[in-house]
Parts: structure tokens; sequence; C-alpha cells
């Protein structure tokens, strides 16, 4: 193939279309525990999540909630995917080894939230929050002057099982009262609804006892059956832990900051540096984001070590 600026631009053209296509085909499931933020600089301030809004009776002036003393930046990380491809290849018309690094990068880019996220659920138990503690753990700081200020927990060890109703009861159960009782600085309930399970695959058969079963191992009533839906996360990295979340709220218990989302980049000039210096055109992805984490009242976690 004779290499000019016409036949760079329609190999390109198909690269990306390639890309595109399998962008478009992957599969994703962080919109399910994550939300969406779009950002337009280097960083966005959440401090906003100091305060969890709730309605109260309008009796004499408003009060007015103030931003707590937190400070929880994210700063946006940059992300790229980039694949050489070689001047020789171009001229030997041995392209087809290209359509494969495309798609790759197709679908990588599309599953970089998903990446994100669960690299936060994996950081949960030692990466903080807005209040400075960890995202889950055993001393959130709640209340005010006027309620006084209490250690609230989100954090367990206890290991999850179906194997008899107590031990269902001190795992699940547990998770399920303690975030129902959730509450807000001024003492009122905050409705948390937990509705998700996630776990690792190791735990996806005891996750699915409990969601779908009548009775459990020893026989007794299944008091859990059907309550809560099961997201198993290929991408967690322990055996053990386990997740309950409440994802029917506006405000996910996870965040997805994006700056730039994932694009299609190229390098394709036959005068460029790298074409000039090592006969490379280059094509791949790029994109500008982060991850955090949102109301930790949102989620119970356990590392199911059992102690």
């Amino acid at each position: 193939m004779i290499v000019n600026r016409a036949s760079i631009s329609a190999i390109f053209v198909n690269l990306k279309t390639t890309f595109n296509n399998a962008f478009d085909a992957a599969e994703s499931s962080w919109q399910k525990v994550a939300m969406r933020v779009p950002s337009t600089g280097k960083l966005n301030d959440y401090a906003w999540l100091s305060t969890f809004p709730k309605m109260r009776k309008w009796v004499g002036e408003k009060v007015i909630k103030s931003l707590a003393a937190f400070h929880y930046t994210i700063t946006n990380d940059d992300w790229e995917a980039t694949v050489e491809v070689d001047r020789n290849d171009i001229e030997d018309d041995t392209l087809g080894i290209y359509k494969p690094q495309a798609e790759m990068a197709g679908f990588s880019a599309k599953q970089l939230p998903d990446e994100i996220v669960s690299d936060l659920i994996i950081g949960a138990f030692v990466n903080p929050c807005y209040d400075g503690q960890f995202y889950c753990d055993t001393d959130h700081p709640v209340g005010n002057e006027s309620t006084g200020v209490a250690s609230v927990s989100n954090k367990g060890v206890v290991v999850l099982s179906c194997s008899t109703l107590a031990l269902a009861q001190a795992s699940i159960g547990v998770a399920r009262t303690a975030m129902k009782k959730f509450k807000n600085d001024d003492g009122q309930p905050l409705n948390i609804r937990p509705n998700l399970l996630v776990v690792p695959p190791a735990l996806e058969d005891v996750a699915m006892v409990l969601k779908n079963n009548e009775r459990l191992e020893d026989g007794k009533q299944n008091p859990y059956k059907g309550t809560f839906e099961v997201e198993v996360n290929s991408r967690l990295t322990s055996d053990t832990a386990w997740f309950l979340l409440d994802t029917t709220k506006p405000i996910k218990p996870f965040i997805y900051q994006e700056r730039k989302a994932p694009t299609f980049v190229e390098v394709t000039d036959p005068q460029s540096e790298d074409v000039f210096k090592r006969k490379k055109f280059l094509f791949g992805a790029e994109a500008r984001a982060a991850g955090g984490y949102g109301f930790w009242q949102l989620c119970w976690g356990s590392t199911g070590l059992g102690a």
C-alpha cells in the first residue's frame, strides 16, 4: 500500500469505527452503585456531603444548614491506552493485527468507570470519605451540639452466611438493621433502604441463597428472600468482604467524576516526530476522571474475616 495522507486517513477512520463499535458494545455496570458527576476543572469539592438533606417542619425562621468543616476534594486523573501502528505494516498491507487492538482499546475505555468504582469498593476499609474517617469505619461522628455527637459504625467483620438462621441474622440481618437505624445530625431517621448486596465471586452462591431460597441450609425460613438484589463484582480482590448498599437515593454510595469522557485519539501526520524517527503512527483512547465516596450512610461493609 502506498503511504500517503489519504491512505492513512482511511486506515484510521476504520480503526476509529472499530474502537467506537467495541466501546458501544461493551457492558458496564458501575451505574448501579455510583453517580456520574461532571467536572469542569482539575478537581471537585464535595464539602456539601457533610449535610444529608432532609425536609423538616417549617416553624418560625428557616434553619440554615451550614457546611461542616470537612474538606473533601476529588482530583481528576489522566487515563490512556495507546497502540503503535508500524509504517511497514501499512506499506505491507498487514493491518489486520490492529483490529483486535482497536477493539480492546474501545472495550477498556468503556470499562474505565467500572475499574475506578471497583477500586473504591476495594479500598472502602482504608480510604477516607468526606468526614475524614474510612468510608466503612466504626466511628463516624454523627450529631451536633444539641443532640450530642456519637460514633456510628457502618463496618463489620462477620462472615456472610446462609448456613443457619442465627448466622444469617448475624451477617446480612445486622447490616440491614444498622443501616435502617442511621440518623442525620439532627437525630432524624434517614429512611435508608438497603437493596443491593455486592459480593466477590467466592460469595456468589451464599448471596444467591440469601436472595432466592425459601429456606436456609438449616431448614429455617429465610426472612431475607427477595429483600435485595445481588451484584457479583469479579474485580473485588477479597474473597470474604461484602457490602450492602442503598442505591435508591438520587445520590449513590460512590462517585464517578468525569472531566473528559474516553475519546479516540490519533497521531497520523506522516511528518510527525514519531513517524520520522521511529516509523510509528499512534492511536488509542484518552480520558480524565476519578472516583470518590458519597454518603457513608448508604453503605455497610464487612471484611468477612471474623475478627
